[in-house]
């Protein structure tokens, strides 16, 4: 007996609904990054090896996938290597090539080899899919879609208010009735680790915050003496786990608390006039709100860090971006800011799925179908068709004259709104019988009548 097929785990198949509403989130996604003046790209679905390592952090790098090296290529495998023990090397010796891990990093290359084709500053989006190695689970794949914004070429606080903006329009449009956006800044975190005295260990302070909502306060603390973080230090930062209050209140306590500390005085100045100035604008449906923990444990980031939750869901981040200074300068470009968002496209599908929250006309089936009684009839039936496509009404014939059950069953399960029964009888007197598939009612129509009648329907 053949075994069942499947697929990897972490992925998924979409049917045809699901596309139609992937469609839908897509588009919505895309008119609202057009409506702000950005620009559509797209790049490979694999990078060199050397373009994606070493830019997520070491956690990151593990979830990369790696492609194996084919044909003669696989020659220059370091056995010596593997033999003893160097694992990172043996697997850059066999793999040149990876499949890319977001959209960021190979936007930063991309910046940087075209350079002189842009102009800056740059706002680009992109919706391509994305591949990660990590453990599947609910809202988690390994092969997922992003949806990213970004503008490169310009350092001004405007960008992160827009992008804000954006975040909220889209998912104000999708409905979503309840969502936050949190914001923070790595120059705080620079600074928390400055006072701390831990500067050398910023990204270990980080990624472990960055948990705080995952393994708690304890978990955190743990992390960080597992991670050799001074109990003096670990002192001074468990006052942060409970910092409460209004954006405004909570960046006067920070004020105080970073007083030494000119790059952590400078985030908290970053963050307000970012909070103030969408407070003043308005935000649609969303709210927005400080969160000092808040890292995103991404080494690139080096100002604003914004992530989006979908509330009353359980649900990881939906949307997440910030602020970048020296990521094209690992490409040969330096001077460049950057700032950017990332719609997790498929993690919102979920969350428009679990709240219903697709429109009805998303999951519309087929317009019109025609029923086939045999070639004069279906000749008649096509020419017919081809006009109303040209109308943009969907619409097709049956391909084959079997039983008149057996079409309207397959009208039924296509949704099809209307049938058109076009027998010998109805050609003889140049009629259509028109049927309502929703309440069952029948029409003729006279055949030279047919199209102009269904257009208006």
């Amino acid at each position: 007996m053949s075994q069942k097929p499947s697929i990897p785990k972490g992925t998924r198949d979409f049917l045809p609904l699901d596309v139609a509403k992937r469609t839908y989130l897509f588009s919505v996604i895309r008119k609202v990054f057009q409506l702000h003046g950005f620009l559509p790209i797209e790049t490979p679905s694999f990078e060199l090896s050397q373009t994606l390592m070493g830019k997520y952090g070491e956690e990151g790098d593990r979830l990369i996938f790696r492609i194996l090296n084919s044909g003669e290529k696989v020659k220059k495998a370091d056995v010596e290597a593997l033999n003893s023990g160097n694992l990172q090397r043996f697997a850059s010796s066999i793999s040149e090539k990876a499949l890319r891990y977001d959209l960021t990093v190979p936007f930063a290359r991309f910046v940087s080899q075209h350079q002189n084709d842009l102009t800056f500053p740059f706002k680009r989006y992109q919706i391509q899919p994305v591949w990660r190695a990590d453990r599947p689970q609910h809202g988690r794949y390994q092969e997922f879609y992003q949806c990213d914004g970004d503008i490169v070429g310009s350092d001004s606080l405007m960008n992160e208010v827009e992008f804000i903006q954006i975040v909220d329009a889209v998912l104000s449009e999708l409905a979503i009735p309840s969502f936050t956006i949190k914001v923070n800044n790595r120059k705080i975190l620079s600074g928390i680790a400055e006072v701390c005295g831990e500067e050398k260990q910023l990204v270990t302070i980080t990624v472990a915050l960055d948990k705080l909502d995952k393994i708690g306060q304890d978990g955190v603390v743990a992390e960080l003496e597992s991670k050799g973080i001074s109990s003096l230090a670990i002192e001074k930062i468990k006052p942060l786990f409970s910092l409460k209050g209004t954006p405004s209140e909570q960046l006067t306590i920070l004020s105080d608390y970073l007083s030494d500390s000119e790059i952590g005085l400078k985030g908290i100045e970053e963050v307000k006039f970012v909070i103030d100035t969408v407070s003043d604008l308005g935000l649609i449906s969303g709210k927005i709100e400080f969160d000092v923990t808040l890292a995103r444990g991404l080494n690139y980031y080096t100002g604003a860090i914004v992530e989006v939750k979908a509330d009353n869901v359980n649900m990881g981040s939906i949307c997440g971006g910030g602020r970048y200074d020296d990521l094209t300068a690992t490409f040969g470009l330096s001077g460049m800011s950057g700032v950017g968002i990332s719609f997790g496209a498929d993690r919102i599908f979920d969350v428009l799925e679990e709240l219903n929250l697709f429109p009805a006309v998303v999951s519309k089936g087929l317009s019109l179908m025609f029923v086939n009684f045999g070639e004069n009839e279906s000749l008649t039936s096509l020419k017919l068709a081809k006009e109303l496509r040209l109308l943009n009404i969907d619409c097709e014939v049956y391909p084959s004259a079997v039983k008149l059950q057996k079409q309207l069953k397959y009208a039924h399960e296509r949704g099809c709104v209307w049938v058109a029964i076009l027998g010998e009888e109805e050609l003889k007197n140049s009629q259509i019988t028109l049927k309502n598939m929703v309440n069952g009612e029948q029409t003729k129509v006279a055949i030279n009548d047919f199209v102009q009648v269904v257009s208006k329907m």
